[in-house]
């Protein structure tokens, strides 16, 4: 039997595993990964993530995405990762982890269901005719359009991530339409081949993107506290420093939700 526990951030959900005093998962169980995240037969979510021990940080973030492969940074997944360690006691109001891109701080609020993650700085930046492309902490492929809300994201978003030039590493796709306040976002992700409610690290990706498109706008919502994401699951918030094309201190906040805990065997 394993123990888990069910977060999720802005509708991005996450089957959360405490692997430190006995080890219920390794990186090599990927057919075991791959049924849990089953939204048919196993509990469901986008990704499952491993909470460990590390000797340099509080803890460890073993993210993976829902078809069982270990992926890359997951943004949400993180913000949730800290709110669950705040449940089982391991921290406070702030902390440092370890996660496959590196060291990350962390703030989380007295209550424990708002999570600021600070990401790794981003100073390559693909700028398209139409799109740009960028990594932070996972790939993103930035699309602005209008009508996000009628788009067939699982059509478009898989042509794009399927194409001669993604289809062996795979992208995240995204699709941006500016609003009064920010951006209204909607994400193709990879691993889960599918559009998710919302992805942290694209929501990211988006942020920077609409600073280069829309550098006015973007200068104005950073004084008032940052950049305003709606995605399909909830709002998120990004903000950050910018000099050119190079950015730093690039924070990702918004809720974090305890939802579930229970027990599967498998």
């Amino acid at each position: 039997m394993i123990p888990f526990y069910k977060y999720q951030g802005a509708g991005n959900d996450f089957v959360m595993v405490d692997n430190r005093a006995t080890t219920y998962l390794t990186r090599t169980d990927t057919k075991i990964i791959n049924r849990l995240c089953d939204r048919r037969f196993g509990i469901g979510g986008d990704g499952l993530i491993l909470l460990q021990n590390h000797p340099n940080f509080d803890f460890e973030m073993v993210y993976f995405n829902a078809d069982g492969t270990e992926g890359s940074l997951c943004g949400n997944g993180g913000r949730c990762t800290v709110a669950f360690a705040k449940q089982l006691g391991i921290i406070k109001e702030s902390c440092s982890f370890l996660a496959i891109d590196g060291g990350h701080e962390a703030t989380i609020n007295a209550a424990g269901n708002w999570v600021e993650l600070k990401m790794n700085d981003v100073n390559s930046i693909t700028c398209n005719s139409d799109h740009y492309v960028l990594n932070t902490g996972s790939p993103h492929y930035i699309k602005f359009v209008e009508a996000v809300s009628g788009m067939d994201v699982f059509k478009e978003g898989g042509a794009i991530r399927n194409n001669t030039t993604y289809k062996q590493d795979g992208i995240n796709v995204n699709f941006i339409e500016p609003i009064a306040e920010g951006f209204h976002i909607r994400t193709f992700e990879r691993g889960v081949e599918d559009e998710t409610l919302a992805c942290g690290t694209g929501v990211t990706a988006a942020a920077i993107s609409y600073a280069l498109e829309h550098p006015g706008k973007a200068a104005t919502l950073l004084q008032n506290g940052g950049i305003p994401a709606k995605a399909e699951g909830g709002n998120l918030k990004v903000r950050f420093n910018q000099n050119g094309h190079s950015f730093e201190d690039i924070w990702l906040c918004g809720p974090a939700t305890y939802v579930y805990e229970g027990e599967i065997e498998v």
